[in-house]
């Protein structure tokens, strides 16, 4: 324990001292209002007197002590006792992107994909998550973070937006700048390329053939896992860059879990042609899975399928916390002013 204010003590330590040279200075008037007693040592003799100053004199060293102590006490409770100690917080060690297809076929259920994704963010604890938005063109809404009160207030602008709020509009702008709509492919890869890549992995050199420091930086941290939680019917309208198919390698290649949300299930047939059946291959391919938006099973089969990727927590940077700890001088300051008044009572006139 440290004391935060610990030249209080000095001048507490003077005024204790010349308050106790104060009380013991000789009083020449004290003995003006005294008479002579004949014959006092017949009282001082007797036992009962004895007994009567013996009690008196305890009292009076008690009264003495807890007035000593209270003062003490006081003294170092108001010089702040503080505790230090070093913690290491828990981490996850886990990465989430939601990655939301904001075509016109996904108007209707864009509201309620994003209440899911409101829904999963509250599920998750110490995870960073993320969300990107994609039309022709991807949009990065926020990056990869664990403040959750921003990721839920951007959620919230989302949902503004796909109900038609006046002033929402422009949430969406920028996912409308390529060709064509709907481009899955396209879309998932940009999410996927919202993850920070380990050193080696292609596209982390700069044009200069440098290494790029964020990657760098990234390979030097505890191996994090990462899902992107895929919200799409996989309606294409258009040539992409980059094809369902090709963007599901990818993340394969990049240890990225897939977990897809289709709003109405829309899949026409068994066969493998069909956009369900499409879309359920490519994100069981990855490791991930695939749900009916409106199943029952969304959200804690999406929750549990990220929890599964890695179970286990990382110890953060250690910390040095320190705390106000003035539990001890306040107890004993207490318990010397309930002496002082039982004492001063027993010490009454």
């Amino acid at each position: 324990m440290e004391l935060m204010w610990w030249w209080l003590l000095p001048p507490a330590a003077v005024a204790a001292g010349a308050a106790w040279w104060a009380a013991k200075r000789t009083d020449s008037t004290a003995n003006a209002r005294r008479r002579p007693v004949a014959h006092a040592d017949r009282l001082t003799l007797l036992q009962e007197y004895q007994a009567a100053l013996r009690r008196h004199r305890r009292w009076l060293a008690a009264a003495l002590l807890a007035c000593a102590a209270l003062l003490a006490s006081t003294a170092v409770a108001a010089a702040r006792p503080v505790g230090v100690t070093t913690t290491r917080p828990e981490q996850h060690n886990r990465d989430i992107m939601l990655c939301l297809d904001t075509s016109g076929s996904m108007s209707s259920a864009d509201a309620a994909v994003v209440d899911v994704f409101a829904e999963l963010a509250a599920e998750f604890d110490g995870e960073r998550i993320g969300l990107t938005i994609f039309d022709s063109a991807a949009i990065q809404v926020f990056p990869l973070t664990d403040d959750y009160h921003y990721a839920r207030e951007q959620l919230k602008q989302a949902r503004d937006a796909f109900d038609g709020k006046p002033g929402s509009s422009g949430f969406l702008d920028g996912t409308w700048s390529g060709r064509g709509s709907s481009l899955i492919g396209d879309g998932l890869a940009s999410c996927l390329n919202s993850f920070p890549r380990a050193a080696g992995q292609a596209g982390n050199r700069n044009p200069g053939g440098t290494q790029d420091p964020a990657a760098t930086q990234d390979s030097a941290q505890p191996p994090r896992s990462r899902s992107v939680i895929l919200a799409t019917d996989n309606f294409l309208s258009g040539e992409p860059i980059m094809t369902l198919d090709e963007a599901a390698a990818l993340a394969r290649e990049r240890a990225v879990h897939v977990y897809a949300l289709n709003p109405g299930d829309l899949d026409y047939g068994a066969g493998p042609d069909q956009p369900g059946a499409q879309l359920r291959a490519a994100a069981e391919s990855t490791g991930g899975a695939y749900y009916a938006l409106d199943s029952p099973e969304a959200v804690p089969g999406v929750v549990r399928g990220v929890e599964e990727t890695e179970k286990t927590a990382l110890s953060g940077a250690p910390r040095a916390v320190v705390s106000d700890e003035p539990g001890l001088p306040l107890a004993a300051a207490l318990l010397s002013g309930l002496v002082l008044a039982v004492a001063g009572w027993r010490l009454r006139p």
